[in-house]
């Protein structure tokens, strides 16, 4: 075995000190091989003063399943096109049905680099650091402490790209956009000034905010407006505010399930997109609208989000299908993982949805139970599904106009190297996650 194959598995599934050791290794492997975790901020404002052309959408990659293979499918297709500007991202929901903490995160994304020899700014995102409402307007119990506590842990694990998604709590009851908006930019305000008192000396973390639920209303102009002068308002001037914010435009996680298991077409309104990336950069001097649930769109759609000066785009679920659907991937191992769907998630089935709609739907819970068998899978199909995926990695860096940003990150983007210890590695307690999550 590789050695940096035996210790991104030692992150994985060694004992505690296994992992831990294994962590610094990395960590200290991918400083040396010039992978350092960075913001992306300086890169976005840089857009949103005109300082770069929209002429390029930053994809944001969750890694789901099989994260080590996956990320070195995406390092192979990021070094053959030069690729600079690419994020690896997990939203909060996905660390818990993934089982993957951010310490582990981290060192796996930082291994893949190292093994397929790409180097750059490391960018790792936190996606949809997300309240759930307790009520309209209002987020349930313990939930902002829990937010709270996951932003400490992953800016100490080196994600210095982090999304709050209060858009749960936007009261589309209320008569104005304004109103409406309100609990959305008090709490994002709030955690945009813990992360700034949290973010290590000399980086300033890329901090996305959200106006649209994705599945909901689509966004407007107006909706940016009035968020925008309600967060202005609450962050103390001194401080860094955000670089992007996360739009509506129609899309759904996951994409919209038809009854034999079939994705149905969806309608996206790309003119959001474009409006509101253009009052970002003229109004607020920020990077621009950001796309949500993108990753199952037929491949003719992937261009227009260039064309409508889309900031960044989030690709998730397409990946996970493409690993399921394969056909290399184990049909036995894929009915062990809807067998536990069925037996420990049957409460989850809606009415009148059928078997294949609840298993494409649920699938994605299974990832975690059945991580190690993933990751085990014999070496000739794994190469399998890693050239796939790079294949389609490389499609979509094409598609965003993303090949040959290697020297515009270099330009834009300067690491900022943080000191570490062993002891900044022990692995921590599980932070409490919540069902029902965006991801």
């Amino acid at each position: 075995m590789h050695v940096i194959d035996q210790l991104a598995y030692q992150a994985v599934f060694g004992k505690n000190t296994e992992k831990q050791q294994a962590c610094f290794t990395i960590w200290q492997k991918g400083v040396k091989a010039n992978i350092i975790p960075s913001s992306i901020n300086d890169l976005y404002l840089a857009r949103g003063n005109d300082k770069l052309p929209n002429n390029f959408t930053v994809p944001a990659i969750n890694i789901r399943a099989m994260a080590y293979d996956m990320a070195r499918a995406a390092f192979q297709a990021a070094k053959t096109n030069k690729v600079g500007a690419i994020i690896f991202e997990i939203a909060r929901s996905e660390m818990g049905y993934t089982a993957q903490s951010p310490l582990e995160y981290v060192a796996v994304i930082t291994a893949a680099a190292l093994r397929e020899n790409w180097s750059g700014p490391l960018f790792i995102q936190g996606d949809h650091f997300q309240a759930k409402a307790g009520s309209m307007g209002q987020p349930k119990a313990g939930e902002i402490e829990t937010i709270k506590q996951l932003i400490q842990e992953v800016i100490q694990a080196g994600f210095y790209n982090i999304d709050i998604d209060m858009s749960t709590l936007v009261d589309l009851d209320k008569p104005t956009e304004t109103e409406q908006q309100i609990p959305n930019y008090q709490y994002s305000a709030k955690l945009t000034q813990l992360i700034r008192q949290l973010e290590p000396t000399g980086i300033t973390i890329s901090v996305g905010a959200e106006i649209g639920h994705i599945g909901g209303k689509n966004s407007t102009v107006a909706d940016l407006t009035a968020f925008m002068t309600g967060f202005k308002k609450e962050l103390p001037s001194k401080l860094t505010g955000i670089s992007k914010i996360s739009v509506q435009t129609g899309t759904s996680h996951g994409g919209k399930v038809l009854a034999d298991g079939s994705l149905a077409n969806i309608d996206v309104d790309f003119t959001i997109l474009r409006n509101i990336t253009q009052a970002c950069q003229t109004k607020y001097k920020i990077g621009g609208a950001v796309q949500h649930g993108a990753s199952t769109l037929p491949d003719q759609y992937f261009n227009q989000f260039v064309k409508f000066s889309a900031l960044e785009v989030h690709l998730a679920t397409g990946f996970q299908n493409l690993i399921l659907d394969h056909p290399a991937f184990p049909k036995q191992l894929l009915k062990k993982m809807y067998d536990y769907i069925d037996q420990q998630h049957h409460d989850e089935q809606k009415e009148k949805q059928t078997p294949e709609q609840f298993h494409y739907e649920l699938r994605k819970k299974a990832l975690g139970r059945f991580k190690q068998e993933l990751w085990e899978l014999p070496e000739e199909t794994r190469k399998k599904l890693r050239d796939s995926l790079a294949d389609r990695f490389a499609f979509l860096f094409k598609e965003l106009n993303v090949v040959e940003t290697q020297a515009l990150i270099e330009k834009f983007v300067k690491p900022i190297i943080t000191t570490k210890t062993l002891q900044d590695f022990a692995p921590k307690a599980k932070t409490k996650i919540t069902k029902g999550l965006s991801d």
